[in-house]
């Protein structure tokens, strides 16, 4: 069989992994293949319910503009649906108080939207879609131990149902194509060694960043407080994070962070004085004023990994890699959702793409590409963080002449908005980072001074005291 992916192609599709990046590339696949399969380790919940198989569930999640957008895409109306479910959605700067660079962000109009509320919501929502298409099926309490086929060819993958009592032998499932979504976690280095394939190269870079979430009730009602989220930025001489921001029904997420030295407790009460390393004790005094919901639950693995499929190998034809399992970053910038669904665009792109073939080798490449304004951001910011390990953790001259830009860029964003509104499009993924450098930004940042910013945190929108 020729090496293509597309129509008439592709009889059977299996997808490891039935998180957010894995249902999405199975709805895409839908229109390509007669079947698709997707196999999760987990037993799905009726409900939006947490559940293993998310290990960072019970954190803060946020869906960017970039990711709203490619949503819609896939699934029409899906963010109709999920703004009428009570998701919160934020506007920045003017909904939020935030600290960064040593400045307090201009609560000025709105420019970029995120939504803010729980990680299972929307993966409910996004199952109760994908698995409505009778062409996709699934498989529960399975997890992929292999794959089937030769170096040349994937043609399946070997499965292991979990639990007690199960039977220990793997059965084999065969498919046309095999796409590996399982995460950060994937073993397909081992699946791909196991039939004599070579595994990418990994590109790493860690800052040993930890966090620990708590939910919490909102404080009572305070007239001189409008603002519905904090944020505290971390930097490369303050390496404290803290956030907060609103699930819905009066219940709030707090996140802190903080670097391998250092890092957020989870116990209840150290938890609480941990948020007074902020600069700031902004969000110590919230944290105060609100009631806890919920124990403490802490999170470590944070570290920057990119799967270099796109490069030279000894790798089969019908074996995919998205999401985690392709591109995991640094969980802290809020981008994994967003680019979950952005590759499936990719994906739909590549496959459907008049002028080329859609081979193993050019769909990967698509797939890489749409992870790569993230992981330039993620990475970027993370390796100028203190003590941060990898071999991504190096810098050349070039990064050093746009590290300097783009510290600028930071200083003006705070309070400029012609320099605000590109910087939040590029960071939610709606415009590519060049935007940073079309002239009339350039000219505000190269020659532009340091806007007038709040001295203290601006509580309300029309706080005006600036410095």
């Amino acid at each position: 069989m020729a090496d293509e992916l597309g129509p008439r192609r592709t009889r059977h599709a299996v997808v490891i992994g039935g998180s957010l990046a894995g249902l999405l590339a199975a709805r895409v696949l839908s229109e390509h293949a007669e079947r698709v399969t997707v196999v999760e380790r987990d037993r799905y919940p009726e409900e939006a319910d947490a559940r293993p198989g998310v290990p960072q569930g019970r954190h803060l999640h946020v869906l960017i503009e970039g990711g709203q957008r490619a949503l819609d895409d896939l699934l029409p109306g899906f963010m109709a649906e999920l703004h009428a479910l009570g998701a919160p959605k934020v506007g920045v700067p003017e909904d939020m108080v935030q600290w960064q660079s040593g400045k307090w962000f201009a609560r000025t109009p709105a420019t970029a939207y995120f939504y803010t509320g729980p990680r299972d919501q929307i993966e409910w929502l996004v199952r109760k879609r994908v698995f409505a298409d009778p062409r996709i099926e699934r498989v529960e309490g399975h997890e992929a131990v292999g794959l089937l086929g030769d170096s040349s060819r994937v043609r399946g993958v070997l499965l292991r149902e979990r639990g007690a009592g199960a039977p220990k032998e793997p059965r084999a499932l065969e498919a046309d194509l095999v796409v590996d979504a399982s995460g950060r976690s994937t073993r397909a280095a081992d699946w791909l060694a196991g039939i004599g394939a070579e595994a990418p190269h990994e590109e790493t870079l860690d800052t040993g960043l930890a966090y620990a979430t708590r939910v919490y009730r909102s404080p009572a009602d305070d007239p001189s407080v409008d603002a519905v989220g904090y944020y505290v930025v971390p930097n490369p001489s303050q390496v404290y994070a803290g956030v907060v921001l609103p699930l819905g029904d009066g219940r709030h997420l707090v996140t802190l962070s903080g670097l391998r030295d250092d890092q957020p407790p989870t116990d209840e009460a150290l938890f609480e004085e941990y948020a007074r390393k902020l600069p700031h004790p902004v969000v110590g005094d919230w944290i105060a004023k609100a009631e806890p919901m919920s124990p403490v639950y802490g999170f470590r693995k944070t570290a920057n990994i990119r799967r270099r499929y796109d490069r030279p190998g000894r790798r089969p034809a019908g074996f995919l890699a998205t999401g985690d399992a392709l591109c995991a970053f640094n969980p802290i910038y809020g981008q994994g959702m967003a680019v979950a669904a952005m590759s499936a665009v990719a994906l739909r792109k590549a496959l459907a793409d008049p002028k080329r073939t859609p081979t193993t080798r050019r769909v990967q490449r698509a797939l890489l590409d749409a992870s790569r304004q993230a992981w330039d951001i993620s990475a970027g910011a993370d390796k100028k963080m203190p003590g941060a390990t990898g071999d991504a953790a190096r810098s050349g001259a070039l990064d050093k002449a746009t590290g300097w830009y783009l510290r600028r860029v930071q200083e003006r964003a705070a309070g400029n908005p012609v320099v605000g509104a590109p910087f939040r499009a590029a960071l939610t993924l709606t415009s590519p980072l060049t935007v940073l450098f079309a002239p009339a930004v350039a000219r505000q940042v190269l020659f532009g001074p340091v806007p007038r910013t709040p001295v203290e945190p601006p509580l309300r929108r029309r706080q005006a005291e600036v410095n």
